[in-house]
C-alpha cells in the first residue's frame, strides 16, 4: 500500500522500495488484465466548502470574500454521492440519491437533473443539465481539457495514480487530476476526461471542491450505459453551453457578486 505521494527526483530518476517495486508490478498485471475490458461502477463522493469556493473568487474584493468566509464559518461544508459507469464503449455519470452526510437533515442533493453519458465509439456526449433555473440538453462530440501530465504518484482506493493539471480560465478553476494506471478508460467525474486512465480524484481550488473514488468495483455492465430517460429541455450543443456559462459569469464579474449560484461548480 502507498500512503503518500512518491514524488520523481529530475536528477537521479525514482528511488523505488521493494515494496513499490511489487506494487508497480501488480499494477502491470491488473493493466494486462483488464487491458481488453475494464469495465464497472465508481462511487465518488464530492466534498465542497462554501468559504474556499468564495475565497477563489479573485474579482471580489477581500473584505467581499472574508465576510462570505465568516458567513458560513463551520457550516462551509457539504458532501454529495456520485456514481460513474465505465467500459470501453462507454461511461455514465451522475448524481446518486444516497445521503453522503447523516447531518443534512435529510436534505436531497439531487433536486435537478444531472446525467453525463459518454461514447467512446462514436466519439459523443450527450448529457443533461440544469443551469440557471432551466433544463439544458446537450448533444455534440466529445472534447476534454487540455490537460498537462505531472510526475506524482499516489494511491486512491486501492489503485495507483498519477495526476495531471488543467486550468479552467472561464471558471476561475486550478484543477488537479488523478487517474488510475490499471484503469485504461479515458472517462471521470463531472464533465473531467481524457486522460490515460479513469479518474479517481478531482481537487478543484486547493480543496474548494474534492471529488474521490471510495468504492471501486469491477463487474460486467449490462444496461448500466443505456440512455437515460427522456427529459424535457432546450437541445444545445458545447459552443452554446459555454455562452451561457460565460454570459454568466461575465454579468457577476461586473456586479462583483458570487458566480456559483444555479450552476455546478
Amino acid at each position: 500500500m502507498i500512503n503518500k505521494r512518491i514524488n520523481s527526483n529530475r536528477n537521479s530518476g525514482f528511488h523505488f522500495s521493494t515494496g513499490l517495486m511489487m506494487t508497480l508490478l501488480l499494477v502491470m498485471v491488473a493493466v494486462n488484465t483488464f487491458a481488453q475490458k475494464p469495465e464497472g461502477y465508481i462511487r465518488y463522493l464530492r466534498t465542497g466548502n462554501w468559504a474556499k469556493q468564495m475565497a477563489a473568487v479573485e474579482y471580489m474584493s477581500k473584505q467581499q470574500r472574508d465576510r462570505m468566509m465568516y458567513m458560513w464559518g463551520n457550516r462551509s461544508e457539504y458532501k454529495s454521492f456520485a456514481n460513474l459507469w465505465f467500459s470501453p464503449s462507454g461511461s455514465k455519470f451522475e448524481d446518486s440519491e444516497e445521503k453522503a452526510d447523516r447531518d443534512d437533515e435529510g436534505y436531497n442533493w439531487r433536486k435537478e437533473e444531472y446525467t453525463i453519458m459518454r461514447n467512446f465509439e462514436t466519439q459523443t456526449i450527450h448529457e443533461v443539465e440544469y443551469i440557471l433555473g432551466k433544463t439544458y440538453i446537450i448533444d455534440d462530440s466529445l472534447h476534454f481539457p487540455n490537460w498537462k501530465i505531472l510526475n506524482d504518484m499516489k494511491e486512491v482506493a486501492g489503485h495507483i495514480c498519477m495526476n495531471a493539471f488543467y486550468e479552467d480560465t472561464l471558471k476561475m478553476q486550478k484543477i488537479i487530476a488523478w487517474y488510475a494506471l490499471d484503469l485504461p478508460v479515458s472517462t471521470g467525474p463531472e464533465r473531467l476526461g481524457g486522460l490515460p486512465g479513469v479518474i479517481l480524484e478531482i481537487d478543484i481550488n486547493d480543496g474548494a471542491m474534492v471529488i474521490t473514488a471510495d468504492k471501486v468495483e469491477m463487474k460486467p455492465l449490462t444496461t448500466e450505459l443505456d440512455l437515460p430517460k427522456k427529459v424535457k429541455g432546450k437541445k444545445i450543443n458545447e459552443t452554446q453551453y459555454y455562452g451561457i456559462l460565460k454570459k454568466h459569469f461575465d454579468e457577476r464579474r461586473a456586479a462583483e457578486e458570487p458566480p456559483f449560484w444555479g450552476i455546478r461548480y
